[in-house]
């Protein structure tokens, strides 16, 4: 598979599926076996023994052959042909209606790892749209890292990440698959620990490289709206994208999460420039590009709506709450600021206490425990309410400008029915005969 290929959906070829009417059963029984084709059934199909004697009652028979209709991944049509060829059957391509979604099919192997699986949690990848899956999971990496900034944390969490690798603890074998997404997350703990100069806590244990996040709370605030805008400035590039492969430069120049959107959202940043600058000519540019990208906005809200009056009314409204919406979000992305000023809150008092605390005798003691526990529940907490706070931004923030629609996943047409043979000769009395469409 190409690299380029990889960023989209497996292309899917609509086909027919002819074969003489006395072979119908053995057929269906290969398909089953090579779990390639999905087919297009008036019913919804299921694992029971009778799975082909109902597939072949679904048949259109013309005379002597018989066929069904279904999807196949491009690249496996010729395989598909091969094990077929034997029975006296063809795979014959078919245009794709355009009321007729394809179904979609992530990657080489059809199996999803943990970053597509943190995609499928949101919904199914339209078939005309790219894959952001690997896209995404590096931005929540680098959202996890900024709130959980720690080089002793991400140093625990690598280390967790290694042993899911290595597969020593049975009981989470399960979670094997993601220990490249625990141990990426690790190191981007520690990279941004590294960065504001805390390893469990204000420790001293290594240098400042950037700033402390608790005295210097406004420039922090003032990265994470950064990295925010970073982001979402991606999000409106792949959503641009994905609306130009769904309807062409029709639907995107109009969309809010397309042309239309993008360039409202570079009318916001050259304005915030512009103002923090003192540079007049870019706030009068930002002002006019916020108008045009205002206005294709509200003429696609207004098809959208159906016209009319009340189509007028109900664009205005959405148009209001699109720049609302933008602005919030782009707030929104102060929580990764506030989430590490938390974490680093937490490991102050703990480190404080210990310090505190420490003494000759029991207090040594005491002060060692209170660090190893304090450590322990604010690395459990924080992991979780940073793992969920950037699954948030993604998922509302990010992603609700990449997808506008969505898709359906690619089921093959799989029924368990073993190596069993059907006698070439077999009869489907209950097909009928209608036009293939």
């Amino acid at each position: 598979m190409k690299r380029r290929d990889s960023l989209a959906p497996a292309r899917m070829q609509r086909v027919a599926l002819v074969v003489p009417g006395d072979a119908l059963k053995s057929m269906l029984v290969a398909i089953a076996n090579s779990a390639l084709v999905e087919l297009e059934l008036p019913y919804e199909p299921g694992d029971s023994d009778e799975e082909v004697e109902k597939a072949a009652a679904a048949a259109v028979v013309s005379g002597p052959t018989a066929a069904l209709v279904g999807w196949v991944p491009q690249r496996r049509i010729a395989a598909l042909t091969e094990a077929l060829a034997p029975l006296g059957a063809a795979v014959v391509p078919l245009q794709r209606p355009r009321w007729i979604q394809a179904p979609t099919l992530l990657g080489a192997s059809g199996r999803p790892g943990i970053s597509r699986t943190l995609v499928d949690t949101y919904g199914t990848v339209p078939y005309a749209d790219l894959d952001p899956s690997r896209l995404a999971a590096m931005a929540y990496v680098l959202m996890f890292g900024m709130m959980f900034g720690d080089v002793g944390h991400g140093a625990m969490l690598l280390a967790c990440g290694l042993i899911l690798r290595s597969g020593r603890i049975r009981k989470l074998a399960a979670l094997k698959r993601a220990w490249l997404f625990v141990s990426a997350a690790g190191l981007a703990a520690m990279v941004f620990g590294a960065l504001y100069g805390e390893a469990f806590g204000p420790t001293g244990l290594v240098p400042v490289l950037w700033l402390e996040p608790l005295a210097n709370p406004v420039p922090l605030l003032l990265a994470g709206l950064g990295v925010g805008a970073f982001l979402l400035a991606g999000a409106y590039a792949v959503g641009t994208i994905n609306r130009v492969r769904e309807g062409g430069w029709g639907l995107a120049l109009y969309a809010r999460s397309g042309a239309a959107g993008s360039l409202l959202f570079l009318a916001v940043g050259l304005l915030v420039w512009g103002l923090a600058a003192g540079i007049g000519i870019l706030n009068a540019a930002a002002v006019i590009l916020a108008m045009v990208a205002l206005i294709f906005i509200f003429i696609g809200l207004f098809v959208e709506a159906g016209g009319g009056g009340t189509g007028v009314v109900q664009a205005f409204i959405e148009l209001v709450d699109t720049v609302i919406r933008l602005g919030s979000n782009i707030v929104s992305f102060a929580r990764l600021a506030a989430f590490g000023l938390t974490h680093a809150a937490l490991l102050m008092v703990v480190w404080n206490g210990t310090t505190a605390l420490w003494g000759p005798g029991w207090r040594a003691g005491a002060a060692i425990l209170l660090f190893l526990v304090g450590n322990i529940v604010t690395f459990a907490l924080e992991a979780l309410v940073a793992g969920i706070q950037a699954l948030r931004l993604e998922y509302y923030e990010l992603f609700s400008r990449v997808f506008q629609t969505e898709g359906r996943p690619f089921k093959p047409w799989s029924p368990d029915v073993g190596t069993t043979e059907v006698p070439t000769g077999s009869t489907t009395p209950t097909a009928t005969e209608r036009p293939l469409q």
